[in-house]
């Protein structure tokens, strides 16, 4: 009977101590979860204000807005599960330098990827190239077509396909052929000592004139750029659109040679070549082009 009679007393003994408990910590779970819905409400909330904010920002990339938003939102989501811990006496301290070594320790293993965030984040900001752009960056040489915050993926003339992490466009310097509205182009020909100069200098500018896509405003001029007991080579330089500068650079190149034709016999033909502005290199052909000394087959 004593024992029957002991067990009765602990069992409501510890039915007394789990109602206790039940009491005390389900104002603690009931706040938990609260807490939890307006975390999660506010994060929300926050982080479309921050991404409707920083889209109006002139020069902030719709990818820029949307990567600060998701860490504001996931900084509260973080902040209001430490706050739901400590509603249930855990020392949220240690939590915090937890999550610090934690931060430090992902930090050091994923240093370059870390590294080509960084370097997106950048090149998102200070827009060295867009999309539809054309750049050459050390060794690499396309059409942009997607900027991400790990990597920029591009297009090469011959339609492959390249993905470069950002972190290699960012440390070295580019060359953006789209950026500016008109590119500039030379054409020199090669005559004989026994030609008529003014007469080469006026078939050149002639080819200036005819071309739709040389423009008027800087007018195009022809030179003599060097000349020696031989002869003398002569230069067209002109103005075009950028995106006129590759096929007009060809065209007129081919129409120079003919212009010149063919010499009397004994007399070399004319020497006829097209470059850019000197120390600077010709963007890359279109797409669907062939490349310069190309020969499609």
């Amino acid at each position: 009977m004593e024992q029957a009679s002991g067990f009765v007393v602990a069992t409501r003994a510890a039915l007394a101590q789990l109602s206790a408990l039940a009491v005390q910590y389900s104002f603690s779970v009931i706040g938990a979860i609260i807490l939890l819905i307006l975390g999660w409400l506010i994060s929300r909330v926050v982080s479309r204000w921050a991404h409707n904010g920083l889209s109006r920002i002139h020069g902030i990339d719709a990818t820029l807005s949307q990567f600060f938003a998701n860490i504001i939102r996931y900084a509260i989501m973080v902040l209001v599960i430490v706050m739901v811990l400590g509603q249930f006496g855990v020392q949220t301290a240690s939590i915090l330098a937890a999550l610090g070594a934690i931060g430090l320790a992902v930090g050091l293993a994923l240093q370059g990827t870390l590294q080509n965030i960084a370097a997106g984040i950048m090149l998102l900001v200070l827009r060295p190239f867009r999309v539809g752009e054309s750049i050459e960056t050390g060794n690499i040489q396309g059409i942009v077509v997607d900027v991400g915050l790990f990597a920029t993926e591009l297009k090469t003339s011959d339609g492959v396909y390249r993905l470069a992490p950002n972190s290699t466009l960012w440390n070295v310097p580019i060359t953006n052929y789209s950026r500016r509205p008109t590119r500039r182009n030379e054409i020199s020909v090669r005559i004989e000592a026994t030609d008529d100069l003014a007469r080469a200098q006026a078939k050149l500018m002639a080819l200036a004139g005819r071309d739709k896509r040389v423009l008027r405003d800087p007018p195009p001029v022809v030179y003599v750029a060097d000349f020696d007991a031989g002869g003398a080579t002569i230069t067209l330089r002109y103005w075009t659109s950028s995106s006129d500068w590759w096929i007009s650079s060809r065209e007129l190149t081919k129409a120079a040679k003919l212009a010149f034709g063919k010499q009397p016999e004994g007399i070399p033909d004319p020497q006829v070549s097209s470059h850019d502005a000197p120390g600077e290199s010709g963007p890359p052909a279109p797409l669907g082009a062939d490349e310069p000394g190309s020969v499609r087959t």
